[in-house]
């Protein structure tokens, strides 16, 4: 019978430092792991606890499929100057003391972190009561000094400039930072990457250069979708689209209305996503819970009160003339309000209506084919909705283009409005209700010239009140700053 010798000290010194020597690999191993999940973790968006941040600059998912990686985004204003002179913020971004990144742009880690934008950077705009006052910033407001089109135009520029390449981003990113290796690994495979990306943007978006200039404060909602989503040749198509951003709160009553400028669709959700795709946003990388977060918030938020002083006197003499002549269009509880009012009737300028056609209506219907939130509620109208009025005074330069740059202008005859005037300047001209529009430059900026005559840029239409007294006027204007 064969009998088994116990184990020597030596082989049993020997077989503990195996087991060791195992439990270090394995441990190694779980930490090589760990490390590299929580340093390139496909999808870890930046979160925040307060709505408010969240809402400037928390993610809604359009990082993944858009989004710029981060330290690139960082370095384009330093490589191209000329091409950006003072940066991101002469685009009308703005930048909060103590944030690295403007309101509207989220930060991601998809591999490494990205840029993309969310809600904030359309609907959040600044105030001045006078030129030597600080900027107070809105929330859900239009973002009325926002140059989207020149951003693009920016991105597009430095992408096709032959100073963009590999070794020359990353010598500017090693300039402002250091990398980890394989970081840098990363990022040299990535800067080629995202300027073919930005190239095609640039390439499907040069149509934009065909049109007006957006100018400030507005943006051509639709036709950018017919070139990004669907593909269609531009070149083909010379519609103008271009309007001002809207305000977003108060959406709860707004369910059931018609929304967007020509009131295309009456679903408050499906118009949350249809936005969250122009921010970037794709079917698949849609990030539902992070923009619920906003949507929920947006149903009660309400529009900020007017911050100065009000003649009350004046004010409830304008709110008999209100009632009279305003109230059953504007009136949350009014019959027409949400309603479309025939282009016919109402006489503002047809370009963005015309733009949205029947045919794109029922393609945006086929977005998020798949999904159980497909779109089902786009399509095409006869004219302009009639919109509520909650912080009207929040929302110049006024109708659906941006044509007419104060309240009080809005009340004159179409002759009689500006026909040419300034967009861009944040300091609040509290008499005519609006921004300060007669300025054409503040130190080294210079403010945008908006040309009444040119396509899409009409200031005619919405003729009601203009046959008021001019004291009537002045009292309608008084009781608006309290709507």
């Amino acid at each position: 019978m064969k009998t088994h010798e116990p184990p020597t000290s030596v082989e049993i010194q020997e077989r503990r430092r195996i087991r060791i020597a195992l439990i270090i690999v394995a441990v190694a191993i779980v930490g090589l792991a760990a490390y590299f999940y929580w340093s390139f973790h496909p999808n870890r968006p930046v979160d925040y606890a307060e709505i408010n941040e969240h809402f400037k600059y928390g993610s809604i998912g359009s990082e993944p499929a858009n989004g710029i990686p981060y330290w690139i985004f960082k370095v384009m204003p330093d490589m191209f100057p000329e091409k950006l002179p003072g940066g991101y913020a002469s685009l009308g971004l703005i930048q909060e003391p103590g944030h690295d990144l403007p309101i509207g742009f989220s930060k991601r880690r998809v591999i490494v972190d990205r840029v993309g934008l969310n809600c904030g950077v359309c609907h959040t705009g600044t105030v001045r009561e006078t030129p030597n006052s600080q900027p107070v910033v809105f929330l859900g407001m239009p973002a009325h000094q926002l140059e989207l089109e020149n951003y693009i135009r920016f991105l597009t520029a430095a992408a096709l400039d032959p100073r963009f390449t590999t070794d020359n981003v990353m010598a500017f990113i090693d300039a402002r930072t250091k990398l980890g290796p394989i970081e840098k690994v990363i990022y040299r495979m990535s800067i080629p990457l995202t300027r073919d990306a930005l190239i095609e943007q640039g390439t499907r978006l040069e149509f934009i250069n065909k049109r007006p200039d957006w100018g400030p404060g507005r943006v051509d909602t639709f036709n950018p979708y017919k070139a990004i989503q669907f593909h269609w040749p531009m070149d083909q198509d010379e519609s103008i689209g271009t309007s001002d951003y809207p305000a977003i709160w108060n959406q709860r009553p707004r369910e059931g209305m018609q929304l967007h400028w020509d009131g295309n669709n009456t679903s408050v959700e499906e118009r949350n996503k249809s936005a969250a795709l122009g921010a970037g946003v794709t079917p698949a990388t849609i990030d539902l819970d992070r923009l619920k977060r906003i949507e929920d918030w947006l149903l009660d938020f309400k529009a900020p009160a007017y911050p100065y002083a009000i003649d009350a006197n004046l004010a409830t003499k304008g709110e008999a003339i209100y009632r009279q002549h305003c109230s059953s269009c504007h009136d949350f509880a009014s019959a027409l309000v949400g309603k479309v009012t025939p282009l016919d009737e109402i006489g503002t300028d047809p370009h963005r209506l015309d733009s949205y056609t029947y045919t794109l209506s029922s393609n945006q219907n086929t977005l998020y084919a798949g999904y159980p939130w497909r779109f089902s509620h786009f399509r095409k109208t006869n004219g302009y909705a009639n919109m509520p009025l909650d912080g009207i005074w929040l929302r110049a330069p006024y109708l659906h283009n941006g044509s007419v740059p104060t309240l009080r202008d809005l009340l004159e005859p179409t002759d009689k409005r500006p026909k040419d005037f300034y967009r861009g300047y944040n300091v609040f001209d509290q008499k005519n209700v609006g921004f300060v529009s007669n300025v054409p430059s503040e130190g080294n900026q210079q403010f945008f010239r908006f040309d009444t005559s040119l396509p899409g840029n009409s200031n005619s239409g919405h003729t009601y009140g203009t046959n008021l007294s001019a004291e009537e006027k002045d009292a309608l204007v008084e009781y608006m700053k309290r709507l």
